[in-house]
């Protein structure tokens, strides 16, 4: 058990992301209000509210496990965005800001009809709640073997906070709270690291230079292969991550249009994404550290701890009262600006994206109220998902998140970019592309995929071999090369200019 101290600090921090709810729910008078914060929310909020939505309990325990069972190699991914942005934020950001009212897939429908909208907008949803009851489950895990609550229950208290949080107050709130638990995160983060360094009696220089000599600073290996996880395999993961991410992903696409300017938008982007990348680095540095302090005679692990309950341990047995309780306050901010995010986004979608499909005509007080309830709906629903993970014990979570981000995620990139860099594309030749993937997923899963020892579709040599995390990268590329010459089957006027990179580098 924790010191009462560290409890209340923790307590505390639950009861402000409640009060915040509370606060801003007056406020939330109209759709727009609650869905986009009356596009008048300053950009360093904004762009802190990014970062605090990418980094997640799956940064804050994960990436510290990751680190310490292997090396870096996941981090690539993470390095690849603002590689991959950087060019393309000044183009994104005012493209959605200007075709869109709501919904990131309202671009998908102008480009290809409403087909490509709905299966882009179940994507999403399938890929966030996988996403969001992994994230619950994960912190819910923590904090019970530090309180010795049972995991349901903390689960439950957990989701009734964020649901307060998010119901009530509406992105507003989320992002103010996300502004927050982002700099809570942080400070737990470098508090581990303090002590980690500067604890052992052999000093910071000496600890660095064994996590480069033991290899658990590294990012390899570095040969070519994509049937293992390799850099390369994670370079080109990275790069369709990032597009994903912030040109498709709901929860980035959204914060863009609660800016008062499209500089201030494209503003916050850079600061989401430069703001990630260090924090990213910072939890691997953890997991690193963690392993040289338990493995070179600083301290002793329990018998049988696995590498996912390293980093509590080390919280719980090595640090003092009163850090205890910032770093388990970081650890519960990372998963709630998360999940009000995931929480607030798919409520939006579903009202833009299905509801109005519903009822065109409903009033601005009907679209606000069936926002609220999907809301709660979302909410029971990640509840529920991490409920069905406490059976399942959650090894290798993080794997498990990198995989149903590439099995879920569709093609939806190779959507996004088909309409972007072809005018020429036609919605019959997408649909064409999305079949094939579907297709190809279908294939690749099941022919990789075991029960027990067998795979589900055992076809010998033609099984998909290569690895996991690869089958997002081909569901995109599958889209955009067979979309675009599906496309010349079918005789269609060009795309408007406007929606694709065309309009852009004549405009410039």
């Amino acid at each position: 058990m924790i010191h009462w101290i560290d409890t209340l600090i923790v307590l505390l921090s639950i009861v402000v992301t409640i009060g915040m709810g509370l606060f801003f729910a007056n406020r939330q008078k109209s759709s727009g209000h609650y869905f986009a914060g009356g596009k008048n929310i300053p950009a360093w909020a904004i762009g802190m509210s990014i970062f605090a939505t990418l980094i997640s309990s799956v940064t804050f325990l994960a990436y510290p496990a990751a680190a310490y069972k292997a090396n870096w190699i996941l981090l690539v991914q993470g390095l690849m965005v603002p590689i991959v942005l950087i060019g393309i934020i000044p183009y994104i950001v005012p493209l959605f800001r200007k075709t869109i009212q709501l919904s990131t897939y309202e671009y998908f429908e102008r480009r290809f009809g409403f087909g490509a909208r709905i299966y882009s907008s179940l994507a999403f949803a399938l890929t966030h709640f996988s996403k969001m009851g992994t994230v619950l489950y994960l912190i819910s895990l923590a904090l019970s073997s530090f309180s010795g609550l049972p995991v349901i229950t903390i689960i439950i208290a957990l989701s009734i906070t964020i649901i307060i949080l998010t119901f009530f107050g509406g992105i507003e709130a989320v992002i103010w709270m996300d502004v927050i638990q982002g700099f809570l995160l942080i400070a737990g983060g470098l508090v581990s690291v303090g002590i980690l360094l500067f604890k052992p009696d052999t000093g910071a220089g000496v600890i660095l230079s064994q996590a480069f000599e033991w290899k658990k600073i590294d990012m390899g290996p570095y040969h070519f292969s994509l049937t293992e996880l390799t850099f390369w395999v994670m370079v080109i993961n990275g790069v369709f991550y990032a597009l994903q991410k912030y040109g498709t992903d709901q929860t980035i696409v959204q914060r863009y249009l609660t800016a008062r300017t499209d500089k201030d938008a494209k503003k916050a982007a850079y600061i989401g994404v430069l703001t990630s990348v260090p924090v990213w680095t910072l939890f691997m540095l953890i997991g690193s550290l963690l392993f040289v302090f338990y493995n070179s005679g600083q301290a002793s692990l329990p018998a049988g701890i696995s590498a996912d309950g390293v980093f509590p341990y080390f919280i719980k047995t090595e640090l003092p009262v009163g850090a205890i309780g910032l770093v388990l306050a970081g650890l519960v901010a990372a998963a709630i600006s998360s999940l009000d995010s995931d929480m607030n986004c798919i409520a939006a979608i579903g009202v833009q994206d299905f509801y109005l499909r519903l009822k065109p005509d409903a009033t601005d007080r009907q679209k606000l109220r069936m926002g609220k309830w999907l809301v709660l709906a979302s909410g029971i629903a990640m509840m529920l998902v991490a409920l069905l993970y406490v059976a399942w014990q959650g090894e290798g979570v993080l794997g498990v998140v990198f995989e149903l981000y590439a099995i879920f995620s569709a093609g939806i990139v190779g959507i996004f970019l088909l309409g972007l860099v072809s005018r020429r594309a036609n919605k019959q030749g997408l649909y064409i592309g999305v079949a094939v993937t579907v297709a190809f997923t279908a294939y690749a899963v099941l022919t990789s995929t075991k029960i027990g020892n067998e795979l589900i579709l055992d076809l010998g040599r033609y099984n998909f071999t290569q690895h996991k995390y690869m089958l997002g990268v081909y569901s995109h590329l599958i889209v955009l090369v067979v979309g675009y010459l599906a496309s010349f089957f079918f005789k269609t006027a060009r795309a408007e200019k406007s929606l694709t990179l065309y309009g852009f580098l004549n405009k410039k």
